[in-house]
């Protein structure tokens, strides 16, 4: 007779999640900096291009199937994705812009040895009226679907695969494992730097979507930023 599940969970079965999680994380890096080493940084143009979007899309949506196929037999989504509502909304607000003001004020002692929105190459230098709709597409993707996905694969799924091991690598793993998944060298530190802050916000608030509201708060207060400039 083979291992019996305990509560819709495989014994054994967790270090094989993780390891599986490392390698699709790994992947997702590796693709990232061949891709940036090859075909160098995106057209600024880029987010008024619907290629863009579209490729986008189909990515987002290979990456939570196969996090999805990940998380098979690991016990209730809920608890994995740690879907559920804060323990506290006006705690998990308080701690949201806490870390928001921090990034923020990290990102400006770095800027002037370390340019990591010029180096991502996406943000747009100015609004174009005449691909308004190709860059609103871009938009959902950037400020909607993106931080949904990533949250779901670093904060959830990964953080609750990290946990086992402690709270601070929870924190540290995913937090690098997401500043990696961007391909960029100076824009590492940050990166990596608000994946844990967006970590921290996940560990002390117990949910997940108080990580998904600042991620998307952030990257639609950086695509705002780039067109006002």
């Amino acid at each position: 007779m083979g291992p019996v599940a305990v509560g819709g969970v495989t014994p054994g079965a967790q270090p094989r999640r993780l390891m599986w999680w490392w390698v699709l994380v790994g992947a997702l890096a590796l693709l990232a900096y061949s891709s940036r080493a090859t075909g160098g940084r995106p057209p600024e143009d880029a987010l008024y291009q619907w290629g863009t979007a579209l490729s986008a899309v189909i990515v987002y949506a290979a990456v939570l199937s196969l996090v999805l196929l990940i998380a098979r037999g690991g016990g209730p989504l809920r608890e994995q994705f740690a879907l559920r509502s804060p323990r506290s909304w006006p705690l998990a607000l308080g701690l949201a812009f806490a870390v928001f003001v921090a990034i923020l004020l990290v990102g400006a002692a770095l800027d002037p040895f370390l340019d990591a929105g010029e180096e991502q190459g996406l943000t747009p230098s100015g609004w174009d009226s005449d691909r308004a709709a190709p860059f609103v597409a871009n938009a959902i993707v950037v400020v909607g679907l993106a931080p949904v996905i990533e949250e779901l694969t670093y904060r959830g799924l990964g953080f609750s695969l990290l946990r086992p091991y402690g709270e601070a690598a929870a924190i540290v793993g995913v937090g690098v494992a997401f500043g990696l998944a961007h391909g960029l060298v100076e824009g590492l530190l940050i990166l990596s730097l608000f994946g844990m802050g967006l970590a921290f916000l996940r560990s002390r608030t117990g949910s997940i979507y108080p990580p998904i509201l600042l991620h998307a708060v952030f990257n639609g207060f950086a695509l705002a930023v780039s067109l006002a400039v």
